[in-house]
């Protein structure tokens, strides 16, 4: 027997057919033997609709009453889901994120959470009762409700998890695990059996959308094991954690987990791309101390987040050419800072570019293997792609490149460090 969260995103619950299918798939767990919690999201498109709700009435609102308002989305799906869990004779009941309680700190709309006393909930397991919760939510120390942002559901399923001691958090998405990298863009691309919480944590960030990163930080700070498995399989598929001969060692999805559970670690697990990356460039810059200071400075202060940074020194040895990467959604805000700032630094022009991608491969194995960007970089160099920055760390190497050879590059790379399967 063992003790799992299963979380099911918004497509899995988007109407009552796909709620009465996710109940099948605990119904599964259920008679497996297991003790179950199931997190939920809104049905999808619903949070959209809250959203435009609130904004309708006011594009300016109290950000306590917005919270209310959209995680509403979440109550209903729980509410279904328990209601069809009953009709199957299994005993549940809904939880919201006040009544467990889930507890966050006061930012509303991007609340964080801090403490979960998971007692309650696990008493209930010994009762036989499966806990079905509303993700995305939480509550304030003024007792107020709260949301986790956007993909908060990931975060509330590891954190439950976490306080009840789970043996396993399932993520159930509309794929059947993370792949080497997206499979609209490589046909070869093929599913990762097991994937460290570093790798997952850099491929998330980088541009994959399986998790929520802040979901992939907090397993690894408490040592959660994730799956991320498709609602979309047969209802009848393997339990979680039984193979066929009741092997607790069975994992139809991708495993996240420890890297000391990985037997053969792959020089490169995947490869990522963002397309969501802005281009910024101060030409001729004066080359003296505290320029540098005087431009990112300002973008912290605000809040916009630098990604890549590269300098180039003029022939003459008194300018240089300073470019950086920001999000998109963020470029705005900064052309006007770095406008307002030319002056001061002295650059002669300011230019932006958004037809950019940021390709990156990653891989723990990277930590024992020379060579790795040489590959990259030889690989982009043959197929005439031009690199404009460079960003590393110890199991990453990210590079900016124009977004027109996205498709090539991903799919060149992807042959390169053999990743291609059958």
């Amino acid at each position: 027997m063992a003790r799992l969260v299963m979380k099911f995103g918004g497509t899995s619950v988007a109407d009552i057919a796909r709620i009465r299918n996710v109940a099948q798939h605990v119904k599964r767990e259920v008679d497996a033997g297991h003790q179950v919690a199931v997190v939920v999201s809104a049905m999808s498109g619903k949070t959209n609709e809250l959203v435009g709700w609130a904004r309708e009435v006011a594009p300016l609102h109290d950000a306590r009453e917005y919270d209310s308002i959209v995680a509403s989305g979440e109550q209903v799906t729980a509410g279904l889901l328990a209601i069809e869990l009953q009709r199957l004779e299994i005993p549940a009941r809904s939880w919201l994120g006040w009544q467990i309680p889930i507890r966050t700190d006061g930012a509303h709309g991007a609340a964080r959470i801090q403490e979960i006393d998971g007692s309650e909930l696990i008493s209930r397991f010994e009762r036989g009762e499966v806990a079905v919760i509303a993700g995305f939510q939480g509550l304030a120390p003024d007792n107020r409700i709260t949301t986790l942002g956007r993909g908060g559901s990931d975060t509330s399923a590891v954190a439950i998890a976490a306080a009840v001691k789970a043996d396993l958090c399932d993520i159930y998405t509309d794929v059947d695990g993370v792949y080497t990298t997206d499979p609209r863009i490589v046909a070869k691309a093929r599913k990762i059996d097991r994937i460290s919480y570093e790798e997952m944590l850099e491929m998330a960030s980088l541009g994959a959308k399986v998790l929520q990163t802040r979901s992939v930080e907090l397993a690894m700070v408490h040592r959660v094991r994730l799956q991320v498995r498709s609602s979309f399989d047969a209802p009848d598929a393997q339990p979680s954690c039984l193979g066929k001969d009741g092997s607790a060692n069975f994992y139809p999805g991708t495993l996240v987990c420890d890297e000391d559970e990985i037997v053969e670690q792959q020089v490169v697990s995947g490869i990522a791309y963002s397309k969501d990356e802005a281009k910024v460039t101060l030409s001729r810059v004066p080359d003296k101390p505290g320029v540098a200071a005087r431009v990112f400075g300002p973008l912290a202060d605000n809040s916009i987040n630098v990604d890549m940074i590269i300098q180039n020194l003029s022939d003459d040895g008194k300018t240089t050419d300073m470019t950086f990467t920001v999000p998109q959604a963020e470029l705005v805000r900064a052309e006007d800072l770095i406008r307002k700032l030319q002056s001061d630094v002295g650059a002669q022009e300011v230019k932006t570019d958004l037809n950019v991608v940021k390709i990156s491969i990653i891989g723990i194995g990277m930590r024992s293997h020379t060579g790795v960007a040489k590959t990259m970089f030889q690989t982009l160099g043959e197929k005439g792609i031009n690199i404009l920055a460079i960003t590393t760390s110890e199991i990453k190497v990210s590079v900016l490149i124009s977004s027109e050879y996205t498709e090539l590059a991903v799919r060149a790379l992807h042959t390169a460090y053999g990743l291609d399967g059958e």
